[in-house]
């Protein structure tokens, strides 16, 4: 009785805290926050004055007294002040009503250090939890898209997000190998960034590479045929706004194509290093691409042509790992201690 009371009090939450995105999963509401993991502060003060999507929309357009930030980077937390800030935002935005503060989930990278579990714990309480479990993200995106892991057969997750790409091998509830490497989105918005100035002499901005990789970014050529479109930024070398027209094949080739290799390499080590038996179950089982990163037209093709195996597409992958903390919550009521360790990461 007193349990079921403590839980109407108090909403448990699991929080995918992205480098370019976070999202937040509440017990039996599902996700209901997805927002840019941005904040923007005054200079002088130091006050935080937006937070999330209003945030974003002042990357590159802020005004000299004020300054956007992305507290988050390679998936583990940069400036531990403003990240502070950021979830307290979130978890206050989610949770106005309840008298006793959240139990939460924190998906993070698997690679990140034990001062920086550290610092994600310390920031969450300090915004207001009452207790923080630390789940890796490839586990939780395992869970979220819905892979059998309590049974003896080897899965594949490969998660690629903002800040970093992990892939994980995982049976009977554990993870049997994983790596992970700090390249994911953000490195493939700033080859683009790198390319446009390097091939047109175009300056532009984060917001613009982003908008290329989701509009003409690909891993693998276009079947139906490339297709292209106009960038506008300013000219490095005039100074003056100016317009350029480029196409998604030179975007794949000469921008996208050295990290994408990167990602395939790291897939083809992870096969190469894994249990003969998992090998053999992976032979029908394939990998399974979740994250933003997974959305790139092609990479599944790519991933496929390199290693043999069938790899499919997670269904909803820009949620799988926020759908897995949500998941992860549910567990937690039929879990043995033991069996939350093997999950969580310490």
């Amino acid at each position: 009785m007193i349990g079921n009371l403590f839980g109407f009090l108090s909403n448990d939450i699991g929080i995918d805290l992205g480098t370019a995105n976070t999202l937040v999963f509440v017990k039996d509401r599902g996700i209901v926050l997805r927002e840019p993991s941005v904040v923007a502060r005054y200079k002088t003060s130091k006050k935080v004055c937006a937070v999330g999507s209003d945030a974003k929309k002042m990357l590159g357009r802020t005004p000299g007294t004020i300054e956007a930030l992305r507290p988050m980077k390679d998936g583990v937390i940069a400036d531990f002040e403003i990240s502070e800030a950021m979830l307290r935002y979130f978890i206050e935005k989610v949770d106005k009503r309840k008298l006793v503060p959240p139990r939460v989930v924190i998906a993070v990278p698997s690679g990140i250090t034990a001062v920086e579990k550290r610092a994600v714990k310390d920031s969450a309480i300090r915004a207001g939890a009452r207790e923080v479990l630390l789940l890796g993200e490839p586990m939780a995106a395992s869970i979220g898209a819905g892979l059998p892991i309590h049974e003896e057969y080897a899965n594949m997750i490969v998660d690629i997000g903002g800040g970093t790409t992990e892939v994980a091998i995982i049976s009977i509830s554990g993870v049997s190998f994983q790596r992970s490497i700090r390249v994911g989105g953000d490195e493939l918005d700033e080859a683009i960034i790198a390319y446009m100035k390097k091939a047109y002499g175009l300056l532009i901005g984060e917001r613009t590479a982003e908008e290329i990789k989701f509009n003409v970014g690909s891993a693998a050529p276009i079947v139906n045929g490339e297709i292209s479109m106009d960038v506008r930024g300013r000219d490095a070398t005039a100074g003056l706004p100016v317009t350029k027209h480029i196409t998604s094949q030179e975007i794949r080739e000469e921008a996208l194509k050295e990290v994408v290799t990167q990602i395939v390499d790291l897939v083809k080590n992870a096969l190469d290093r894994c249990q003969p038996e998992h090998s053999a179950d992976l032979i029908d089982r394939g990998i399974v691409l979740a994250g933003g990163g997974a959305l790139i037209r092609g990479l599944d093709q790519v991933i496929s042509d390199a290693t043999g195996l069938t790899v499919i597409q997670a269904e909803d992958p820009l949620c799988c790992v926020a759908n897995g903390t949500g998941k992860f919550l549910d567990l937690l009521g039929t879990l043995t201690r033991d069996q939350v360790d093997r999950l969580v990461t310490q």
